[in-house]
């Protein structure tokens, strides 16, 4: 799926602003084909939960309605006109003057319809209803239930299954772009490298038919280094400047389509070129052994909620850069696109993630939950949003350089009987389906020791979440450490060829409490148990990174657990630095993003 641009054969208008807001609380039913019926406004893209101030619509577990009017130019109503949202959580159903248009479940990848049918040359009005309900079908997993009160009506309740609040609305832009009739719907770039020349690749999907499908390579500066003609084409790049972590380049790859000897098309894809191989305990880019240093994240900030925050996004990058950072995983969903082309242009690492968080029956802080009682596989049913969420993420970020791995889930129940028989197709989708045959991950829960975790054969990189001194071992950091390294041991043991990233590891800590000795939640015990674990993974050569959780405080469900969220962040939700940051600053900066451990 393209990005929607501006080019000299298409347009773009940007629905960004405060739309109509109307909650449904099920006492009358919304008619379509009339305006909504409401004074209340909500921004978009944003969170509904936040801005709506009140716990009715805070809390709110259900439908709800956005509407807007828009127009379009009546020297476009002869092109390709397309309706586009960067993502709806967690459902949409879409409505265009009363009438029904389109629907998409799963609330973090885009989606798109050909409107042409449904628009007239006046005033247009669309309507989207909104719904939050996640349960054990859905990605994330949510416990729902719903009840009846005394008046009979029906109560529902998301208990989110995982560890974040569950912000829901129109969380990214929602754009309409035209295109001609005739069209390229698609573009995919490989590329083989050797030494410094590349062979470029790109796969061009077009609807209609063409004379001539031109591919012109430009590189930094704007300038033609190669084109060639056809939708299937090669081009040699000499001089190759390649795309290094912290150290973007990116070519783009002009697509033009002809007829007649008229242009009728035009699209400009960005893409960088980087080699990744995972090599005896090594991950490689470029090359050379790449050291992963950086955040788990969220899409979180006050008052946006999950809402794109592009302000937000562009400070987030600064601060990695200060405090030495090279990479993030998209920890528990995929991030916007406009924060995925920040990352490409601005050479940050990305761990793709899609959002399988909650595979885990009864998730929660009790890391003894009896095995026998556990049935994980037998509930959840999730397979077809998995393979539907796999689809579609690969089909947006195929071509960017900043991903070089993907994980396929956060914490689900590895361990359980049942994990391998639930993984193996996923892992292969995702194998056959990537044109860059990136490697691919599960990210470990603690539970899931290598002893008994069953998926770990299927995988490239073992990614580990690991609280040794925090859920377990709390307070006490010298049996932390002992646990610590007799686990790398053994995982060492049984994979000696995989590399090894610790995708999370954190302490929660409120700042401005302070104490001498090893008190959890005070900024000394943060600092000491970063300490601890640093000292253990650089015993290890085949720990290849670091990704600490969490880059910032960020909100989650009520919870005797937590205080106003979870606050493991290395900076408070505000971006403020907390004492470890500075810690963690002198460490990053010593360590090279290559070659830390030959």
């Amino acid at each position: 799926m393209l990005y929607p641009i501006m080019t000299e054969s298409r347009n773009l208008t940007d629905l960004s602003g405060v739309w109509k807001f109307y909650l449904d609380d099920e006492t009358k039913k919304v008619d379509v084909t009339k305006p909504l019926e409401t004074n209340e406004i909500m921004a978009v893209p944003g969170s509904f939960n936040d801005q709506a101030v009140f716990s009715k619509i805070r809390n709110h577990a259900g439908t709800v309605w956005y509407e807007r009017n828009f127009s379009i130019h009546k020297k476009l109503l002869d092109q390709r006109i397309v309706l586009r949202f960067g993502s709806v959580t967690h459902k949409a159903v879409v409505y265009i003057n009363g009438k029904y248009v389109a629907e998409h479940q799963g609330g973090f990848t885009p989606f798109e319809v050909e409107i042409n049918d449904f628009i007239i040359s006046e005033k247009n009005r669309i309507t989207v209803a909104v719904n939050n309900i996640l349960d054990h079908t859905t990605l994330p997993v949510g416990n729902y239930i719903e009840r009846k009160n005394e008046e009979g009506k029906i109560i529902r309740k998301v208990d989110e299954n995982f560890d974040f609040f569950n912000y829901a609305g129109i969380h990214r832009p929602v754009k309409i772009y035209t295109t001609p009739k005739e069209y390229i719907k698609d573009i995919i770039i490989t590329y083989d490298v050797e030494g410094n020349r590349a062979r470029i690749y790109t796969d061009v999907k077009t609807i209609g038919d063409f004379d001539q499908v031109k591919v012109t390579i430009l590189d930094k500066e704007w300038k033609e280094v190669s084109y060639s003609v056809g939708e299937k084409t090669e081009n040699v790049v000499e001089n190759l400047k390649f795309w290094q972590p912290m150290n973007a380049y990116l070519y783009t790859a002009r697509v033009e389509t002809y007829k007649d000897g008229e242009l009728v098309d035009i699209y400009e894809e960005p893409f960088g070129i980087r080699t990744i191989e995972v090599k005896k305990g090594k991950f490689l880019i470029n090359g050379k052994p790449f050291y992963f240093k950086g955040f788990g994240k969220h899409e979180d900030t006050y008052i946006n909620g999950r809402g794109l925050n592009e302000a937000a996004n562009v400070l987030d990058l600064n601060l990695f850069k200060w405090i030495g950072a090279n990479s993030f995983r998209t920890s528990h969903y995929p991030y916007s696109e406009e924060m995925m082309r920040l990352a490409d242009q601005q050479g940050i690492v990305v761990i793709d993630e899609v959002p399988a968080v909650g595979l885990y029956e009864g998730f929660g802080f009790n890391f003894n939950i009896e095995e026998e009682k556990a049935n994980t596989w037998d509930r959840m049913g999730t397979k077809e949003a998995h393979e539907q969420v796999i689809k579609e993420l690969i089909d947006r970020d195929k071509n960017y350089a900043c991903v070089v791995m993907w994980s396929i889930a956060n914490e689900p129940a590895s361990h359980e009987k049942g994990a391998y028989e639930y993984f193996k197709p996923l892992v292969k989708l995702v194998k056959d389906l990537d044109p860059q045959k990136r490697p691919t991950t599960i990210v470990n829960i603690m539970m899931a020791t290598p002893d008994k975790d069953l998926v770990y054969n299927l995988i490239d990189v073992i990614s580990l979440n690991r609280y040794y001194g925090w859920y377990v071992q709390t307070g006490d950091l010298k049996a932390a450490e002992e646990a610590l390294r007799k686990e790398l041991k053994e995982w060492e043991k049984i994979c000696p060829n995989k590399p090894i990233v610790f995708t999370e590891l954190g302490a929660d800590t409120i700042s401005g409490f302070h104490a001498i000795d090893d008190i959890p939640f005070t900024e000394e015990y943060q600092v000491r148990y970063y300490q601890t674990n640093h000292k253990v993974f650089d015993e290890f050569k085949n720990v290849v990174g670091e990704q600490v959780w969490n880059f910032a405080d960020f909100e989650t469900k009520v919870g005797i657990q937590r205080v106003q969220g979870n606050k493991k962040g290395i900076f408070n939700r505000a971006r403020e630095p907390k004492m470890i940051s500075h810690v963690m600053r002198k460490r990053w900066i010593n360590i090279p993003n290559f070659d830390y451990k030959k």
